[in-house]
């Protein structure tokens, strides 16, 4: 790739779109400064910019962008696989851990497998599969990203939730839950302690961009004779690692 853009007003015209989508507004003069351009030069841009439509003018004679570099970044949005994205690096968890790994996306209360990486070693077979549903209220999935909830939004989830006994172990007090996600807030990571399918432990992370609720998390499972506490932990330094590499792959679009 070549050092310097060898179209020039192509870099210029970028160059005032990159400024102005750092601003709420901005008057020419402080663009043209900012750039290094003249005014006039500045102001023959702005003039394309408008009427290309990507950019239009105050009351007060200061330029903003307009909606239409969403719209463009929707499109691109729209096709960019995000299961492509995520799934080599489950399948590197799952060779790392010899554990079976999943990734979910959240739909209302419940979550939805849209992948699963399926270990080579297990004995015991998991419930779940590609499309089917659990609830987020006894889950490690479900709760990595009930952590990341507003306290409006996880008493709304659990009012709206089929709140029942699905093994003794499910938690089925709301205040126990609420104990129980300030421990993954401060941890980093979910525990589904056979709570959802005796026999089995998950260790799950959510992910989510900051200050945004979570719409995806991903989780290991393993049948409890291969997930004492201390293999947990180890697991659980796995699955924070790969939850950052993954974050780094799909931050745009978070």
């Amino acid at each position: 790739m070549e050092d310097k853009n060898p179209i020039q007003v192509a870099d210029r015209l970028f160059g005032v779109i990159e400024f102005l989508a750092d601003r709420e507004s901005s008057g020419l003069m402080e663009i043209a400064t900012a750039l290094g351009l003249n005014k006039s030069t500045t102001h023959r841009i702005l003039t394309s910019l408008q009427y290309m439509g990507y950019v239009r003018q105050t009351d007060e004679g200061k330029y903003v962008l307009t909606m239409k570099i969403v719209e463009l970044s929707g499109k691109v949005m729209s096709r960019v696989d995000i299961i492509g994205l995520v799934r080599p690096h489950l399948k590197s968890l799952m060779e790392l851990t010899g554990e079976t790994v999943h990734f979910v996306k959240r739909d209302g209360n419940e979550a939805i497998y849209i992948d699963k990486v399926e270990s080579h070693t297990n004995s015991i077979q998991m419930v779940s599969h590609i499309g089917s549903r659990i609830p987020l209220f006894c889950s490690g999935v479900g709760k990595a990203m009930a952590a990341t909830f507003s306290s409006d939004d996880v008493r709304r989830m659990w009012k709206e939730s089929d709140i029942v006994k699905l093994t003794p172990n499910t938690i089925t007090d709301y205040l126990d839950f609420e104990d129980t996600l300030s421990r993954v807030r401060e941890e980093g990571y979910a525990i589904d302690d056979e709570e959802n399918q005796l026999g089995v432990r998950c260790v799950a992370a959510d992910l989510s961009a900051p200050g945004k609720p979570a719409e995806y998390a991903l989780s290991i499972s393993a049948p409890v004779s291969r997930m004492d506490d201390s293999r947990l932990l180890r697991l659980a330094d796995c699955m924070i690692k790969t939850r950052n590499e993954i974050l780094e792959a799909i931050k745009p679009i978070l």
